[in-house]
């Protein structure tokens, strides 16, 4: 059906004296002054005077003839030719984007839950008669019948403190629907942009196979009692991403599907907090450190491919091992980096070291089925202070010859009606390099004491179990919903200076409060302090000495253990602009009891352009 042919009783007669869609111009611009389809036709009936008040949508209720061509001379008055221009005028401003969609047609959102699609997809007598109209008329006429409904959550994206909605133009890449977890392959920023399709380049560029991103990331904190001393700080950083998909950007064949490049360089500043108020073993900030003082740190550069639908997939490169390992779509929702960037003691290790730091490595994940997949990586051990330079970009250097292992096993169930989502994974890494003892001589006795050099120990092994589980689901979207979560981290006492670390989470969105796109969590994270760390630090204060440090730094005293409390809210200002304020309640400083406890308040903003 053609769409004027709806009202034969007002089209008629007007169709006498103007073409069908001059007419239908006159009619939508009507209907943008009516709340409701009757207005519309009363409306449309009385600026013509073509019809009587009491109109029929009937044939043969409306003058025609002569008499419609008498009244024609009235719009030609300056009242009605003003009217009208006003009128055209907020049809084209109103219906003007419809209508280039209606051209050039953008790509529909793929919601990520398939209970939500099946319940969200309208009965098809009605898409049927809403496809009867071009989608710039949709636009402006309305559609009363439309079901609304619930926004699309994502993953969240690591290092960006947002929950992002995946704009209408954008086709979800591969990487992104990374079942096991958050968009490990792939950009930390996620593709929402607060600058929209940055007036069409976003498109273009996405199909052709580019896909970049820029993020600004500032974390305001500062103590406000407890610690050393009070003090505050500004620590953030500016991130721009780009990931290249071989199969678009080449137009290749079948060789180059799945087949893509991703890149990450920040530019990171400010003070960390943490060493400010005394404790050299734990940041508040989650974003600070490994960075240096360079323009443009390299995070990641390498290269993925996948096979048989994603079933299979191999990364070869630079990047860090905790973007694929002992991650999970919620740690980087909370601010602390015992979580955030890969989880502790694993993360501090030189054989895993987090983000931001990279290494030369490849992983290779078998997923067979979408509930199940088994991971393994091999990378290069840096000896140095960091990985490939301050800079991250000096590959080559020295002493690169021991390796990492890391496995990892993962289940992730779909619960009920609702998909109450979880995810499982136990992981292990043995790094077979040879490191100092923490406490231990050539003789076995405290090298503090005696002067002697360390014993070496061969070889560093470092377990976690990592869980969590949807309780209750409120839309689309893996963490669309009420979350229980936990992990348990384990590294070698003699060689790292904690050994143990346990967190608990539970995390939710707005949903109970009409804000959705908003989210709340609360956390514990304890810190164990390895018996090898304790009686190299209690030998050396017997004799007078500065107390020994390691990977975590040295401490201002005698360490056991480290508590941290946390709890934040994150509000969804604008699609990709969030703010987040956060506290945290930090016991036993340090791991000492040298200063009271501190409290620590911080707001993040995150930006993504």
């Amino acid at each position: 059906m053609r769409p004027l042919q709806k009202y034969p009783g007002v089209i008629s007669p007007a169709r006498n004296l103007f073409g069908e869609y001059e007419y239908l111009l006159v009619l939508v611009a009507l209907r943008l002054a009516a709340s409701n389809r009757s207005s519309f036709i009363m409306l449309a009936a009385f600026f013509l005077e073509g019809c009587d008040m009491h109109i029929s949508l009937q044939p043969g209720h409306c003058r025609s003839g002569l008499a419609g061509l008498f009244r024609l001379r009235q719009y030609f008055r300056p009242a009605y030719s003003l009217r009208a221009a006003v009128l055209t005028g907020s049809l084209l401003f109103h219906a003007a984007p419809a209508f280039a969609q209606d051209v050039a047609p953008g790509q529909e959102t793929k919601i990520l839950d398939p209970a939500a699609a099946a319940a969200s997809s309208p009965p098809q007598n009605e898409s049927k008669e809403k496809s009867e109209l071009p989608k710039w008329l949709q636009s402006v006429i309305g559609n009363t019948n439309k079901t609304p409904e619930p926004p699309v959550v994502s993953n969240p994206t690591p290092f960006g403190e947002t929950q992002p909605t995946i704009p209408l133009y954008e086709e979800i890449p591969g990487f992104l629907r990374s079942s096991y977890g958050p968009p490990s392959f792939g950009p930390p920023y996620g593709t929402t942009h607060l600058l929209g399709d940055w007036g069409g380049v976003q498109p273009w560029l996405q199909k052709r196979g580019l896909y970049f991103a820029l993020d600004d990331y500032e974390d305001i904190a500062g103590n406000v009692s407890g610690g050393k001393r009070r003090a505050y700080s500004d620590a953030g950083q500016l991130g721009a991403t780009l990931d290249v998909d071989w199969q678009k950007f080449l137009n290749a064949g079948s060789w180059s599907n799945d087949f893509w490049t991703h890149m990450l360089v920040i530019n990171g500043h400010g003070t960390n907090l943490s060493r400010l108020y005394g404790d050299n073993s734990n940041q508040v900030q989650q974003i600070y450190g490994s960075r240096g003082n360079v323009v443009a740190h390299l995070v990641w550069a390498y290269f993925e491919k996948a096979w048989l639908h994603r079933k299979i997939d191999l990364a070869a490169g630079w990047f860090p091992s905790g973007t694929f390992f002992q991650n999970s779509p919620w740690v980087c929702n909370f601010m602390n980096v015992w979580l955030c960037g890969g989880e502790s003691p694993t993360k501090f290790l030189a054989g895993s070291r987090g983000w931001p730091s990279g290494n030369i490595g490849g992983v290779l994940r078998i997923m067979p089925i979408r509930q199940f997949y088994l991971m393994g990586g091999l990378f290069a051990v840096s000896p140095h202070a960091y990985n490939g330079g301050i800079s991250g970009w000096a590959w080559a250097q020295d002493d690169l010859g021991k390796l990492s292992t890391q496995v990892e096993a993962g289940w992730i169930p779909s619960f009920g009606s609702d998909h109450l989502i979880g995810h499982y994974k136990v992981g292990v890494m043995y790094d077979n390099s040879r490191y100092s003892d923490l406490y231990q001589d050539i003789n076995g006795n405290s090298w503090v004491q005696t002067g002697l050099p360390p014993r070496k120990q061969s070889g560093q092994t470092s377990v976690w179990v990592l869980a969590d589980q949807m309780l209750i689901r409120h839309g689309p979207g893996e963490l669309n919903g009420l979350i229980l979560g936990g992990y348990f981290g384990w590294g070698s006492g003699q060689t790292s200076q904690i050994s143990q670390s346990f967190t608990s989470v539970l995390m939710d969105t707005g949903a109970w409060w009409k804000r959705p796109l908003d989210s709340v969590g609360i956390a514990f994270l304890w810190s164990k302090f390895s018996r090898s760390a304790v009686l190299s630090q209690e030998a050396a204060a017997v004799s007078g000495l500065a107390l020994p440090g390691g990977n975590y730094g040295t401490p201002y005293g005698i360490q056991g253990h480290e508590a941290i409390y946390e709890a934040y809210y994150g509000f969804h200002i604008l699609e990709g602009f969030t703010i987040k304020p956060d506290f945290q309640y930090v016991s036993h400083v340090g791991g000492t009891t040298v200063f009271k406890d501190a409290v620590v308040l911080s707001t993040a903003v995150n930006v993504a352009f």
